[in-house]
């Protein structure tokens, strides 16, 4: 076993590293041993993470006890909830590189051997994979889980509920009172947000793409099989190390066709596309709009999940989680079984013997799915010749055609909404909220929710060269491809243009004549940014495109 913190604590010339950790407690024996880095994002900024550093306590056992010696610390992590919807929401999307870059310094600097994440907030979960891609060193994922469901008036509700509830106000629909008393039951527990949004959208796919434990991904975050699943990651890394299993044995190619297919088949939330290209950017493998599209067309929808459907991701694990869903689209052929996981068997060695009993409503078969045909899908045109995404779990209708109403920032646009000046028809643009135009690619769930609120969800569309939440629903197109700060054409539309949208034919199209919009292109100039120093003047200047994951990864790679 090779092990690369022996240049840290081996021979005469490292007494002086033995004294520093021997001032922490360790002794001898305990530096024999493989040393472990066990991160979280554990904070008191959201209840996504308030948890996780109890969680990692019990990794923390699971390391000891498989022989290996576990060293803790953690990363930032942001909470998307409450920086929506403001300039705080900037930051969100910036954090995920910030959080791979932490996991990384410490490795590096420290030389542990191996790595156990444990993440909750949205990009906490990509950002620690991105780093386990990076180092390559033996590593492990776990999830922190899920928030349970509030209860309000007899029914289940989240997060996204909430949101909505603003809109119902705004539009006179609810009170006050109704509104209050939403808010103070709708997040009971700690862990994340409870529908199929982002972070519990990853969490599926870490199990898809074979980086976490089978059946680690549904589970509660205040729940005994929750902490039982932190200590069994724990105790599975000495495995890896002495099977030399690293992530660029299981982050393939294969694997992300997993990943995809499982995100498809969940409802899951269009930043796992943005995700899945940084991950694949991070791991070197090439992976790119139209692998998206060509595996969302083979896989059915299965799992009725909000915000396009009823449950919750409770609900999910009450009927057996991700593997059921795994286990259904390999019986089908819509999944790669001989993909490496993190037990150091295959896909399909992991989910022989799996009992999958009926579990309707909650998950579909594939013989009887809810709909035929994924539900991430990727849009072209001459809007977004670079692309763009919508997520359609829920929508009825395949076309929309209507008049633009133009916003060069959230703000703008949501006070629009706000005074109720958005009407039937209507095809708000939201320009300038692109990687470099943000900076920081921020998602819109208080424009979209507010929307839906006032009962427009379906009766407008929205388009953005920004992101939304994974609780955004509705006709919605985000990471329109190039974004507005660099001259896509998205920087080119005018009020009163008419813009067409086509489901079935995956179009998104910009009415205008190639004459109009050359001159347009030749007259246009980028908004200044008022960003001149700071982590978002940084990565202004180094973010690639959404149609490339919005990564900083230097161009010369």
């Amino acid at each position: 076993m090779e092990l690369i913190s022996r240049t840290v604590v081996s021979g005469p010339a490292r007494a002086p590293h033995r004294a520093m950790y021997k001032a922490m407690g360790l002794n001898d024996d305990d530096l024999s041993k493989p040393i472990v880095g066990v991160s979280s994002t554990c904070n008191e900024a959201t209840p996504c993470n308030i948890h996780l550093g109890d969680l990692a306590q019990h990794s923390k056992s699971g390391v000891r006890d498989s022989g290996c010696t576990p060293r803790e610390f953690t990363a930032v992590s942001v909470s998307d909830g409450i920086a929506m919807g403001h300039e705080g929401m900037k930051a969100s999307r910036v954090s995920r590189e910030v959080i791979a870059d932490s996991i990384e310094i410490m490795m590096r600097a420290q030389r542990y051997d191996a790595l156990v994440g444990i993440s909750g907030c949205d990009k906490s979960l990509p950002g620690t994979i991105m780093a386990m891609a990076r180092l390559n060193v033996p590593s492990i994922f776990v999830y922190g889980g899920t928030i349970l469901p509030g209860n309000w008036n007899g029914k289940q509700v989240t997060i996204q509920d909430v949101y909505e509830a603003v809109g119902s106000f705004e539009a006179g629909k609810i009170k006050i009172e109704d509104l209050k008393e939403l808010e103070n039951v709708a997040c009971p527990s700690a862990g994340s947000c409870g529908g199929m949004y982002t972070a519990n959208t990853m969490a599926c796919i870490s199990e898809a793409i074979g980086i976490a434990l089978p059946g680690s991904a549904s589970p509660p975050a205040l729940s005994e099989k929750r902490n039982q699943i932190c200590y069994d990651t724990g105790k599975q890394i000495f495995s890896l190390l002495d099977s030399n299993i690293r992530p660029k044995d299981i982050l393939t190619f294969e694997a992300f066709e997993n990943a995809i297919a499982i995100a498809n088949a969940i409802g899951g939330s269009t930043n796992a596309i943005l995700h899945l290209l940084a991950i694949s950017k991070e791991i070197g493998v090439h992976l790119d709009l139209k692998d998206f599209e060509r595996i969302r067309k083979a896989t059915p929808h299965l799992a009725d999940t909000r915000p396009g459907g009823m449950y919750v991701m409770v609900d999910l694990d009450k009927v057996g989680g991700v593997p059921v869903i795994l286990k259904s689209l390999l019986k089908k052929g819509l999944l790669n079984g001989d993909t490496m996981t993190v037990t150091g068997k295959t896909m399909k060695q992991n989910l022989e013997g799996l009992a999958t009993n009926n579990s309707e409503p909650v998950i579909y078969s594939c013989e009887k799915p809810l709909h035929h045909e994924g539900t991430l899908k990727i849009l072209n045109g001459s809007l977004a010749p670079e692309g763009a995404v919508i997520k359609i779990a829920g929508l009825q209708r395949t076309k929309f055609e209507g008049i633009a109403k133009v916003f060069d920032s959230e703000e703008d646009a949501f006070d629009a909404i706000s005074k109720q000046k958005i009407r039937k028809g209507d095809v708000i643009i939201i320009r300038y909220e692109g990687p470099k135009g943000g900076p920081g690619m921020r998602e819109m769930l208080a424009v979209t929710a507010a929307l839906v609120g006032q009962g427009l969800g379906t009766e407008v569309a929205m388009i953005t060269d920004g992101r939304f939440s994974g609780a955004t629903r509705g006709f919605m197109i985000g990471h329109v491809s190039p974004e507005a700060m660099v001259g896509g054409p998205i920087a080119l539309v005018k009020k009163g243009d008419k813009i067409s949208i086509n489901l079935d034919k995956g179009k998104i199209d910009l009415n205008i004549s190639r004459i109009e919009m050359n001159k347009r292109r030749k007259s246009w100039k980028p908004l200044k940014s008022k960003y001149k120093e700071g982590v978002l003047a940084k990565y202004m200047l180094l973010a690639r495109s959404a149609s490339e994951g919005a990564v900083t990864i230097p161009q010369f790679k």
